[in-house]
């Protein structure tokens, strides 16, 4: 059995399927890339201070860097009575290089190694995601350029409410998108600060120099309380946060797509490439995928909620209760990616079918509004007139009508004020076109918000 690096003080060993409960490998070798970098960082300092001889550090680097370049590989066999990533490193360290490899953990505990790992490790995910969001961004904004004159019912209480281009109801999902980025990019302040140095929980009695550290490893400064910086994990449910709201918008938008497809409304048709077939119907093509990250938000939901629930009742400063941060990390990081990777290839793929949006908009009363606003722009209290476009509609659905189907006759018979123009501002690109209020769905209002989107992508 491997003697522990720590076990000086132990006169027993754990039974192996002790060990294996308590070990983190199994996940945190995911920080490999970061422990090292974290490792090399502190082993300069260490240098740069006069606490570990020079030709130590260089020794103790070359065989980092040897252990990084076999990891790079793939090569590295980690092992379970080792614990963790620190301590394997350690282990493969000391193995290389004899032991003077021991002197690398000089001034830091593994307490403000691992949270130094995690800062690093989502520093560099919180980016990749951001690239991510912005592509999806431009998928829809490229989606969004085709539509602008594409008109689609528009819902409330998923009614058909009032006609809206289908560009517009695209771009509302591209302004969510922009406000999860900020929240991303606002995080990365609070992701990017440095713990290494604050040891297990009340710093070293060594000369070390944390600014030098964090300079080293691209940090903007450092945590100012000791105790702060091994236990804070708020960075963590700040990630998890925000990628649930991402998640949550992605998933409405996977919800329309859903309905969308469906052979109720036709309006959309996803690509094979993300839709899947029936073993027993041969005829079904399941928007698959769709559904799938739908449900995928479930799960960054519970990482969020695991985690607040996992640090609520914690004392200062580290408990082994927190190596339970890390699986939901993890887990969420890649479903953030993986979804958002496929959601930018369903967005440019899919398939509008523009005749069968135009057609709903012709045999609905989704217009109904207008003909209200038309007699209040006439001088009709909108009361009033909302009043005599109820009776009009209920009127349309006792004989089988729709708004455009009605004679002149039947329309002075509700008002007066009604008059030959009416059949052109019912007609659904007027209605549309007409909405050209600051941040409404008219044509020219939908081409100055993609405008501004484009410059918005254009500046990250």
């Amino acid at each position: 059995m491997t003697a522990k690096l720590w076990g000086g003080r132990f006169t027993k060993k754990a039974e192996s399927w002790v060990d294996a409960f308590g070990a983190s490998i199994g996940f945190d070798k995911e920080l490999v890339k970061e422990d090292i970098q974290g490792s090399m960082a502190h082993i300069k300092m260490l240098g740069k201070c006069g606490i570990v001889p020079e030709q130590d550090v260089e020794k103790i680097l070359a065989g980092l860097t040897v252990i990084k370049a076999k990891a790079e590989k793939g090569e590295l066999e980690y092992n379970v009575q080792n614990e963790d990533i620190h301590l394997n490193i350690e282990k493969f360290l000391i193995d290389e290089i004899g032991e003077v490899g021991g002197k690398l953990h000089t001034g830091r505990s593994r307490n403000d190694q691992v949270a130094t790992d995690m800062h690093l490790y989502l520093r560099n995910q919180v980016k990749e995601i951001m690239v991510s969001v912005k592509h999806l961004q431009e998928a829809i904004i490229g989606q969004a350029k085709q539509h602008v004159e594409t008109i689609i019912p528009g819902y409330t209480h998923l009614q058909r409410a009032q006609p809206v281009s289908f560009a517009h109801h695209l771009m509302a999902y591209f302004w969510m998108l922009e406000r999860d980025y900020e929240r991303y990019e606002e995080s990365f302040k609070r992701i990017n600060i440095s713990p290494l140095g604050a040891g297990a929980l009340a710093g070293t009695t060594f000369p070390i120099d944390r600014a030098y550290t964090a300079e080293i490893l691209g940090f903007d400064g450092i945590y100012e309380n000791s105790m702060d910086a091994v236990s804070d994990r708020d960075f963590i449910i700040e990630f998890l946060s925000n990628s649930s709201m991402l998640m949550m918008h992605l998933s409405r938008l996977c919800e329309e797509l859903i309905l969308w497809s469906s052979q109720e409304f036709q309006f959309i048709e996803m690509d094979d490439t993300f839709a899947t077939g029936s073993s027993i119907m041969p005829q079904k093509k399941n928007p698959d995928m769709a559904e799938l990250i739908r449900g995928k938000t479930g799960r960054v939901y519970g990482s969020l909620f695991s985690l607040l629930t996992i640090l609520k009742g914690l004392p200062l400063s580290y408990n082994k209760d927190m190596q339970e941060d890390k699986e939901g990390m993890f887990d969420t990081v890649h479903t953030v990616k993986g979804s958002l990777q496929i959601f930018a290839g369903m967005i440019e793929t899919m398939k509008v079918l523009d005749k069968n949006m135009e057609k709903a908009t012709n045999e609905d009363f989704s217009n109904a509004t207008e003909l209200a606003d038309y007699l209040a722009s006439k001088g009709m209290p909108f009361r009033a007139a909302h009043e005599v476009v109820g009776k009009l509609v209920l009127h349309c659905i006792q004989n089988n009508k729709f708004l455009l189907d009605l004679s002149m006759e039947e329309f002075k018979e509700a008002s007066d004020l009604f008059s030959g123009d009416i059949y052109h501002v019912l007609e659904p690109k007027t209605v549309v076109a007409r909405r050209n209020s600051a941040g409404g769905t008219g044509f020219e209002q939908v081409k100055e918000a993609i405008v501004k989107a484009e410059s918005i992508i254009n500046k990250k």
